[in-house]
Parts: C-alpha cells; structure tokens; sequence
C-alpha cells in the first residue's frame, strides 16, 4: 500500500470520529427529563417550577424539587406572562447552532469520499503494486535463482531440447564466446509438444539453471474483460523485463494470446489482435530488447501467428516431443529417485512397455505403483505394484462388481479370443501380452499387445494385417454362435476410419493411386480434425467408397480363414479365459500346441506377469500416423505430428474416431482398446 492509500484511509477514519463525535455532542443530558407541553404546563399552574430557560422552541427549566427538566413549545404569545403569574424566573438565550465548520464536514464528507474512493481506484487501475485492481500491470511472478530449485538434472527423455535451451542459458552467463564471431543470442525460443512432454518443466530448468531473474506468466493472464489491458500488461511485462536485464521471459500457453489475426469468431475489433500487435512491438519493434529473452510453450503451433513465428521474433523453434524408450527409461529413473524399488524391479522392461506415453504419464504410472504399494502396506514397489498401475491407468479399476450372465461371458470370452488368435496367426503383429474378460472401466474385455519396441512407420502389409486383426472378434462370433453382436461396433469403426485413410490419405490403393482426397482441419499435437473439405467429384467418391468395402472386406474373408483352419485353438482360448478370467501371452502358445495350462499361481488372477502394453499402442508423436496395437490395433489417424492417441485419452476427451455414440441397439460405442468388448442394453463401452 502506497502512501496516498495510507493518507486516504487515516483521514477517512478522522472524519468519521467527528461525525460520531458532533452527534454525540449534540445529544440532550442524560439528567434532563422529557416532558410533555402539558404536563410543563400543569406543572406551572401547580407552582412546581423555579425556572425556565427559553431557546427558540426548546425549554430548559428547574422544579422546586431541583430536577432539570427540558420540552419543546409551539407558538405561544402567552406563554411568557403566564409563567410570570406564576412567579417562574425567565430567562431568554439564543438558539444553539452547530459550528460552521462541522456543518461544511456534514454537507461535503459524503461526497469527498466517493471523489476519494474514485482516486483510490484509479491509481490502483493505472499501476498499484499487484493489487485486484491493477488491471494494468503485468501478472508475472518474478523467480530468482535462489528460490529456482528445478535443474537440468531433473528432466531427462529430451536431450536435443535441453541441448538448445543450454545454449540460451550459456550465452547468458558467457555472451562473448558468441558475440566475437557477430553472432547474436535468439531473441525468442517457442518450445512446442504434446501435452505432458515436459515443456513447462524445461522452462523452470532454465530458470534454475540461468542465475538470472525469470518472469512467469501465462498467456490467459493477458486477457482481461477490459479493453487495452492486454496490451498494457505487455508493455508492463517487457519494462520489468529490460529494469532487470538480462533475464528470461516465459509465455506458457501462448497461443492463448498468440492466434492467428483475422481468424477470431469476435467483432472487428478484438482484444486478443491488440495484445498479439504489442507482443509482436516488444519482440522486435523500433525499441530494442537487448539482454530480454522469450521463452514461450504451446501444443498448438498451427494457430499461431505467421508474424510472431518469424525470425527476429521467435528465431528458435525447439519440438518436444514424447520420448522414445531409452527417454522413458531415463524419466522412470528421475521420478524414482525417491521411490523406494524392489529388488526384481526393472525399468528398461517398463519402459519398452510404454511406448508413446509422455513424461506425465510415465509419473502418473510411478505415482499409482507406489499408492498401490503402500495401500497393502509394502516397504518397496515391486513389479507387481507397477503392473497394478498400468492396467489401472490404462484400463481403468477392475469392475468385478459387474455381474454379467454366462452367456454374455462365453461371447466375450470368444470375442476376445478372435483378436488374440488372429494376432498370433497375422504375421509381423505385436506380440500379444494379455486378454482379459475382467470388465474395467467401460469395457468388458480387452486384449492387449506389447509392441517390441517404438514404430515411427507403417507398411501396407502391416496395416492389412491389423484391419484382418480389428475384425477378429466380429468373425469369431459369426464362426462360433452363427450370430453377431454390438459389441464389434468400435472395432467396426476403427476399422473403417483406418481403411479410408489407406486409401484417402496413405495412397495405399491400387484403384485411386498416390492422391490425398479431401482436405482436413486439425490440431498438430491435440489430433482433433476440425473441418473437412470437399475437394473431389462423386465418381470420386464412390470409387473411394468401393475401396474401403473391398478392403475392410477382404480383411474379413481373411480372418475368418484363419479362425476357421484354427478353430480348436480358438475354443481352447476361450475355454481358458472363461476359467481364469486372464491369461498371457505365453498361456496362448501353450494353448495352440495343444497341451493344457500349469496351475494358476496365486494372487494372479487378473494380471499376467511382466509389464502390459496399452490397450492401444500409443506411438511416439511427430513420427506419422501410428497404428494402435490392440488386437485389431488401428493407426491413429491423423496427420504426421499428431499426438498419441489413447484410450483413456480418447475415452476422456471424446476425441475424432473414439467420440462415444450411442447406437440403435443402445450398446455405446467409444473405447479405444482393440480387444475392448462393449456391453450391449447396459451402456457399457467398448470392444
């Protein structure tokens, strides 16, 4: 609070004590009684008064009991020589008025204070030091290196973005080294990524690593319900920033503020043009910003301002992307530091089982492991506890209170062993890992594979092969109960989605050639396609139409093939899974040699050992279109860069293929796990 505050406030409170004081003073006698104009009069016709004073209207007089007394007279002429028969003393005194000075207070207090309190607010609007009102200024919250306590040491998994932001943190501390050869620092590095990748972590890294102050804000904070705030809180940003030169800003989320000009759903004025036009000024306008460093992070490049992105502004655009599987292994060891392991607990082995999970995840997986452990009361996390969380995270919390009928069973059982089978018989598959009949989450089944390692692209072959494995558990039904079920609606989707990019998009037919139909709308590393366009005739699109059937139907005739000249192993499977609920991948090699399973080891039941692969492979982003590796795993569509798509992401965001739609039947269809059985009639999601 500055001193005009303190001022205002000290004299607001003096007023008001002489206010309070003025009328305290004003007040009648607490010894004076109140009477009546009658009973005065009686009084005076008795003889009980000695004396009255007179002022204007008001009486003050004496009883000859000696007890003050005090009225109010109207216009009496004969009031005075009625007193005086009745031998009263009279005495005449002028009325009492207030003094001049506390009727101006009286008159004038109430609007000297509003004129106060619209002074107040308006120095506070115009620049009061961080308060609710100083639109003004910048939000910023200013890090020292004292109290930056994240390091380079603490992020791991992305080695090029750490390598470019050293470089910015180097020529802070030794500018020289590059300034004799006429080079110049970057005047801005825009670090761009999925979500979860470690963007923000790398910006608090710097900070700490930097030994210069370091300015924080998001781009939300910019945007306010006035107009010119924004562009007065960048104004306000860079000033502190060239006061405490050199220093770093970071812009986390700047493409709230950053967005392409023109492109807004507002009016012609927008308030978001005007703050982006004064960023653009501070970045490289007529001023210079020497020693003034941005750092700023997003997952929306795409949006983004071709004017902000240029060179002189942002010179540096450094990808973040998730890490592959020596990254993952490098992020578990950081965020095990602190987390007490088991002796057996390998984390090379948990990190070739996630491929495409981002550093977020991998410490949502170690946090679950070790809620879990000390939930049974464990000293250490073993492996175990590291399965329980995956198949928790990735699949969500068993559901055995789901009572399904024995019918429903056998077709999951089945239905899940159609995926399994198919995977093991289609050459080049992801091995199969796990398939369950243990309802979790939204599903009721699931089969899972564990890719052997990061796949960055896609062969036809392969993706032939996952459209015959999509399909697995539709036909096992068809060969098995000669009757099909809702519960293929998600992999009939998926399967669709996936064709149509093959002959759309991947130029993957024979019949329509190397040509991309249709043009999309999307977000680079959200994935959500927002529009298409038409961009093709109608012979077009029937041929396109007639590919897709040929293909999703060729797919079909070949895995029923399969299933067919397999047919034992195929009961053997679902005989298995109806018995034990879960069963491994090693459970199935035995099964189609044909010789029975070992005993079932206790406090098994529902996990298979080792580390389980999502339900869908979720690939590294920026790679290309990556195909999921549930049974009848799908490539995520999506152009290249598109961030992994999950199954529990999809199923929480409701995002492009996996949006979760009701059908006819009433079965929901929208789980991104390939062996995922939905139940039909009781809204249960997805095979």
């Amino acid at each position: 609070m500055n001193q005009f505050s303190r001022n205002l406030i000290l004299w607001a409170i003096i007023s008001l004590l002489m206010v309070v004081l003025f009328n305290l003073f004003n007040q009648p006698q607490g010894t004076q009684a109140r009477l009546t104009y009658t009973e005065f009069l009686q009084k005076v016709e008795r003889g009980e008064v000695l004396r009255v004073t007179i002022q204007g209207q008001k009486l003050v007089g004496e009883t000859s009991e000696g007890k003050a007394f005090q009225t109010y007279a109207p216009h009496d002429p004969e009031l005075v020589s009625r007193l005086i028969s009745q031998k009263v003393e009279v005495k005449a005194e002028p009325q009492e008025e207030a003094p001049w000075y506390m009727t101006l207070l009286v008159s004038w207090f109430p609007m000297l204070l509003l004129i106060g309190v619209w002074i107040f607010f308006m120095r506070q609007m115009q620049g009061g030091g961080g308060k609710a009102m100083s639109f003004g200024r910048s939000r910023a919250r200013m890090i020292t290196p004292e109290s930056a306590r994240v390091t380079f040491e603490d992020v791991a998994g992305v080695d090029e973005a750490k390598e470019e932001l050293s470089e910015v943190v180097e020529f802070l501390s030794n500018p020289r080294k590059f300034t004799r050869l006429g080079g110049r620092i970057p005047k801005g590095v825009l670090l761009v990524g999925p979500p979860g990748t470690g963007k923000t972590l790398l910006a608090r890294a710097v900070a700490g690593e930097a030994g210069v102050p370091f300015f924080s804000i998001s781009g939300s904070d910019f945007v306010e319900m006035f107009v010119g705030v924004g562009a007065s809180r960048v104004r306000d940003l860079f000033m502190q920033g060239k006061k405490n030169a050199p220093c770093l800003i970071f812009i986390d989320e700047i493409d709230a503020v950053g967005r392409q000009r023109g492109a807004g759903l507002g009016g012609g004025h927008d308030e978001r043009e005007q703050t982006l036009n004064q960023l653009l000024v501070e970045m490289d306008g007529f001023e210079s910003n020497e020693g003034v460093i941005l750092i700023a992070a997003t997952n929306r490049p795409d949006v983004l301002d071709p004017a902000l992105l240029r060179p002189g502004r942002f010179d540096r655009q450094v990808v973040v992307p998730t890490p592959d599987v020596r990254g993952r292994k490098r992020i578990l060891e950081v965020h095990t530091r602190r987390t007490p392991l088991a002796t057996g607990v390998e984390l090379d082995v948990i990190a070739k089982g996630t491929p495409g999970f981002s550093g977020a995840d991998l410490e949502n997986l170690v946090n679950e492991a070790a809620l879990q452990a000390a939930k049974v009361g464990k000293d250490t996390v073993d492996m175990g506890d590291f399965e329980y969380a995956k198949d928790k995270v990735l699949m969500g919390k068993e559901r055995r209170s789901l009572i399904l009928s024995d019918e429903e069973k056998r077709i999951t059982a089945y239905h899940e062993a159609g995926h399994a089978l198919a995977a093991k018989l289609l050459p080049g598959s992801d091995p199969v890992h796990k398939v369950s009949i243990i309802p979790r989450g939204r599903a009721l089944g699931i089969t899972m594979q564990l890719p052997e390692g990061d796949r960055h692209g896609y062969s036809r072959s392969y993706l032939l092969n996952n459209l015959a494995l999509l399909l697995g558990g539709r036909v096992a039904e068809e060969v098995v109960f000669n009757d099909i079920t809702t519960g293929a609606g998600n992999d009939i989707e998926r399967a669709t989605k996936m064709a149509r990019k093959m002959v759309c998009e991947w130029g993957m037919s024979e019949a329509i050639g190397p040509l991309n139909i249709g043009e999309h709308g999307e977000e680079v590393f959200i994935g959500r396609e927002w529009a298409h366009s038409r961009n093709f005739s109608e012979e077009t699109a029937r041929l396109v139409d007639a590919e897709v059937k040929r293909i999703i139907e060729e797919a079909r005739q070949r895995c029923r093939t399969l299933l067919e000249e397999n047919i034992d192993s195929l009961h053997a499977i679902a005989g298995a899974l109806l018995e034990r609920e879960t069963i491994s991948g090693a459970d199935i090699d035995i099964l189609m040699r044909g010789e029975p399973l070992p005993p079932e080891k206790p406090n098994n039941r529902g996990t298979a050992g080792g580390v389980a692969a999502r339900a869908g492979e979720r690939p590294a982003s920026g790679q290309g279109d990556a195909a999921s590796s549930t049974s009848g795993a799908q490539p995520a569509p999506g152009t290249a860069g598109t961030a992994p798509r999950t199954a529990a992401d999809a199923d929480a965001a409701g995002r492009d293929e996996f949006t979760l739609e009701a059908d006819d039947s009433g079965s929901d269809r929208g789980s991104d796990r390939s062996g995922d059985r939905s139940g039909d009639g009781s809204g249960e999601a997805g095979r």
